[in-house]
């Protein structure tokens, strides 16, 4: 459908507390295919609607977007071990059970080129509706697990940095702020 602009930390938008969504209608179809093209485009895992500037409680996730699995029977198994059976949108997603910990090294589309462990649950159980406004339920671990937390964690305003000591909010935030300045003027900026 459409490829969107992904907002860059410290984006007002990314501090929005995403509203749920009433009913899954196409427009909301729509959302969760943007989503999922802008996603790819960026070679993102996962990316939530405030990403891109909208403020509605709509995620999608995708931990094999190369199609690796096909090809590589161990990444299939540690998929399945997950709980990642495929591409998945989640509207209104929640947490309905939670147990263990995880630290996890993650990046983030709206933090291009910074990665920090996060402290994460080790399994969760999450209940949602699908693009066709289906409530289903999943059990996730690991990656899978960590992903979707992550981009939950976007629906309520919070960015993985905000997990970060300040001094070291305030060293990406810098860079944030230098990527921005040099995209917002035409400039490719090189991300290390």
């Amino acid at each position: 459908m459409a490829v969107r602009k992904i907002c860059i930390w410290p984006d007002p938008a990314l501090s929005e507390i995403a509203t749920k969504v009433e009913v899954v209608d196409a427009s909301v179809q729509t959302l969760v295919q943007d989503l999922f093209d802008t996603m790819y485009e960026a070679h993102g895992v996962g990316l939530a609607a405030t990403q891109v500037a909208v403020a509605q409680r709509a995620l999608v996730i995708d931990l094999d977007p190369l199609g690796d699995a096909v090809q590589d029977s161990e990444y299939a198994e540690q998929l399945e071990t997950w709980g990642f059976k495929g591409p998945q949108a989640f509207i209104n997603p929640e947490i309905i059970a939670s147990s263990g910990s995880i630290w996890w090294e993650e990046g983030c589309l709206s933090v291009p080129g910074i990665t920090e462990k996060v402290k994460r649950f080790a399994e969760i159980t999450v209940k949602a509706l699908d693009a066709k406004g289906e409530v289903f339920e999943l059990s996730a671990s690991g990656l899978y697990a960590v992903a979707i937390q992550h981009e939950m964690d976007h629906l309520e305003g919070k960015v993985f940095v905000e997990y970060l000591s300040k001094l070291k909010r305030d060293v990406v935030k810098r860079k944030m702020l230098k990527l921005k300045t040099h995209t917002d003027d035409g400039v490719e900026a090189a991300l290390t």
